[in-house]
């Protein structure tokens, strides 16, 4: 479980078919082998540990769902280690499940340093978003500002843009999207399903 709160953004060193290396300074300090760690908002479990990288094995359904197969060597990387039962929760729940790929439509920097992201989302996932609810970007936990036809609107302050991968996105980019699970599993269970023998 995590919070959406990047604790560091790490450079990806190798990026092949289904293999992840990040440097990192912070995250690689305590996390060992079999350890999860999120990047750019996916759960993933360290299966090799060098000074300062981590290696990541990636699935099918990981690639298929989210942006890390797109990843090139050089490119910026948000990280987070799993929450500890003694730490504030920042952010909010996440569970580093990406739920699918959305794609930057407008970024619209203020005269404060800061900026709107206006996002598509999937069909069938924006009925998971509500106005002033939660959502994860990359990794990143966001409060929706607004919705609108195909997508959504977040705010990000200077601090969000010069922490994370979000300072550098422009339109066309595509970002790991995580919708809030508490919506997730009230859907599931008003549904009724017999076959979890519920309703």
């Amino acid at each position: 479980m995590f919070t959406g709160i990047v604790e560091e953004r790490g450079t990806v060193l190798e990026a092949g078919a289904f293999r992840l290396v990040v440097r990192c300074r912070t995250v690689v300090t305590d996390s060992d082998i079999g350890a999860s760690v999120a990047v750019n908002g996916v759960c993933l479990t360290v299966v090799a540990r060098g000074a300062e990288d981590l290696a990541f094995d990636l699935s099918e359904e990981t690639l298929a769902r989210s942006t890390l197969g797109r990843l090139r060597p050089g490119d910026p990387v948000n990280l987070e280690r799993p929450v500890t039962l003694s730490a504030r929760l920042g952010g909010h729940l996440v569970q580093g499940h990406v739920d699918g790929v959305g794609e930057v439509a407008a970024i619209e920097r203020d005269d404060q340093g800061g900026a709107v992201l206006t996002t598509r989302v999937p069909e069938g996932l924006l009925r998971y978003a509500v106005d002033k609810g939660s959502i994860t970007v990359d990794g990143v936990s966001l409060t929706i500002a607004a919705l609108a036809g195909d997508g959504m609107q977040v705010a990000l302050i200077p601090h969000t843009l010069a922490v994370t991968t979000l300072g550098t996105v422009v339109p066309g980019d595509l970002v790991n999207l995580e919708m809030d699970v508490i919506a997730k599993y009230v859907e599931r269970l008003m549904a009724g399903d017999p076959a979890d023998g519920i309703g």
